[in-house]
């Protein structure tokens, strides 16, 4: 298949159903999937995937969000640099009604602090070119997809000498945390759906430790209803035939078993892998990207200094469950009623790609 329309063929997605149905019919119990990448969550709910499918299959959502896995430090810090007179933050436009422990970078914005969206950080670049009596501070929130336009985007202004931008690095990378999901032993999964953004970046090879310590399932998987139903049959027939566990790869079209080498090179030339704190998740070892000491200069935390207020959290938001899977968005007394997508208390009612976004848009 070449086109997008033929991964959205409704007469073939009846097909795989109902392979996936009759893999099912003998086998006792439930089968509990996970997928960790929010486009998946969203393209689920919006096809109607999990309506074609046996009752014995669980859909569960992780942490696949990464503004929703962004802690309120990080949120609260961002917050603080764009209260100082000479600095402009800029953002992806996901970020800026992420509440904080007292405010957001909408309200602080919307208060007169200098808040700019961007479409890619090299345009934040262009702004610091533009304002050369300014400190730029982009956010560099996002998973193993974004970290190696940031990381250009670093060397760039080091070629070019511009020495009034700055990251506020928040990067994360997706197999600690999914191998982290495992070792609570808070929640039953059988199976990851894999994410296909993040794969076609680090390939096969991460998850090879996941699949050999726990014996799960992975199947990196792309976006289309025809992607995701096969994805699922991969993963069912794995489990329901009991076949030894294994990585595969769904989504061939893109994602290279070796991975994107260049991106991956340009990953490791500007950041180190530390520690690092996740929503719901709390202190994943080695889950981070930070920027290197030979580009410290670049770094907003070790360049400018700002005074934080203490971080809290609303006592009533879920959000740390839902990214965990132990709850659905329903379960949240404020779901649907004090918290919307006009009014977000929690970070997962607010990105494009969060569980209870999904949950509210297509299931309400």
């Amino acid at each position: 298949m070449k086109y997008i329309t033929e991964y959205r063929n409704k007469n073939l997605s009846r097909k795989i159903a109902d392979k996936i149905n009759n893999a099912l019919k003998g086998y006792k119990g439930k089968i509990s999937l996970m997928e960790v990448c929010g486009t998946h969550t969203h393209s689920i709910f919006r096809s109607g995937i999990m309506s074609l499918l046996s009752d014995k299959i669980e859909h569960l959502s992780g942490p696949g969000c990464p503004v929703c896995v962004t802690p309120n430090k990080y949120i609260d810090t961002a917050i603080a640099y764009s209260r100082l007179p000479e600095v402009i933050i800029t953002t992806f436009g996901d970020m800026i009604k992420v509440p904080g422990s007292s405010s957001s970078l909408e309200k602080e914005k919307a208060g007169g602090g200098k808040v700019k969206i961007v479409y890619s950080p090299l345009e934040s670049l262009e702004i610091a070119r533009s304002n050369p009596e300014k400190k730029i501070i982009f956010l560099g929130v996002g998973f193993e997809t974004t970290a190696p336009l940031v990381a250009s985007t670093i060397l760039t202004a080091n070629e070019k000498k511009i020495k009034n931008f700055f990251v506020l690095s928040g990067h994360k990378l997706i197999p600690p945390a999914m191998m982290a999901l495992l070792e609570s032993g808070e929640i039953k999964i059988d199976g990851f759906i894999c994410p296909g953004h993040v794969s076609t970046i680090i390939g096969e090879t991460p998850y090879y430790p996941i699949v050999k310590k726990f014996g799960i399932p992975s199947v990196i998987v792309g976006f289309e209803p025809i992607d995701i139903l096969e994805g699922i049959e991969m993963l069912v027939r794995q489990i329901a035939e009991n076949e030894k566990p294994k990585v595969e790869n769904q989504y061939k079209r893109v994602v290279r078993s070796e991975g994107n080498e260049k991106a991956l090179s340009l990953i490791d030339k500007v950041f180190e892998v530390k520690d690092s704190v996740w929503r719901g998740l709390g202190l994943l070892p080695k889950s981070g990207l930070y920027i290197k000491k030979a580009y410290s200069e670049f770094d907003a935390q070790k360049k400018i200094n700002v005074e934080i207020e203490k971080t809290k959290t609303h006592a009533k938001c879920i959000c740390g469950k839902v990214l965990c899977g132990t709850k659905k968005p329903y379960e949240c007394e404020l779901y649907g009623k004090s918290c919307t997508p006009e009014n977000p208390i929690g970070p997962c009612m607010v990105s494009s790609e969060g569980t209870c976004a999904a949950y509210y848009k297509f299931k309400k």
